[in-house]
């Protein structure tokens, strides 16, 4: 894959900055439903980290229907994700989509390793005050999606997809359907 510049780049300088995606924001469709500006720099790892799916004071997502991603300090463990370049625009748009204001997440500052291995500073945010729950499939399947359409690596690929949903059969948003509905066609088209 050709460098994008993200190397390059100094993190939150001039009129764009670099974030960090782990869950469902992994996916094109996804990050672009309300931050148009998010152009894809690199697949990268944050390192001592791990992922983790959870509910914000142990409320269910209305949206998802089950736990939503999370990161959390966990030495000897990576988390793999994308780095999208976003124009500073869409700074509230972003906090906004993770409920910066409402305490769900917070937002932090992080360094992570590209594949070739260069460090990137990067947005990323962590749930707080949260109790661990499965996702639902939907939710899950959205994410193994963008881990997919990004080329994640095939080993962390494969522990995604071995994560365990909760059993929610019933509807979500006509919005998220719309957004794995497009993801699977340009996924699987041949």
């Amino acid at each position: 894959m050709a460098s994008s510049g993200c190397e390059d780049h100094a993190g939150q300088e001039g009129e764009t900055f670099l974030y960090f995606a782990y869950g469902s924001n992994l996916l094109t469709e996804r990050i672009h439903l309300r931050n148009p500006s998010a152009v894809f720099c690199c697949v990268a790892r944050l390192q001592d980290f791990k992922l983790d799916f959870g509910n914000f004071q142990g409320k269910t997502s209305e949206r998802w229907h089950g736990g939503i991603a999370t990161i959390f300090q966990s030495p000897g463990d990576e988390v793999w994700g994308v780095v999208w370049k976003m124009n500073k625009s869409n700074l509230s748009s972003l906090d906004e989509q993770e409920g910066v204001k409402s305490g769900v997440y917070v937002v932090i500052e992080i360094k992570v390793s590209t594949q070739e291995g260069r460090e990137v500073t990067c947005r990323s945010y962590l749930m707080t005050n949260y109790e661990s729950a499965p996702p639902s499939p939907q939710y899950k399947k959205v994410i193994c999606m963008g881990a997919k359409e990004n080329g994640l690596p095939l080993e962390y690929q494969e522990k995604l997809k071995a994560i365990e949903p909760n059993d929610y059969k019933g509807k979500i948003s006509d919005e998220m359907e719309e957004i794995i509905k497009k993801g699977e066609s340009k996924l699987y088209r041949t």
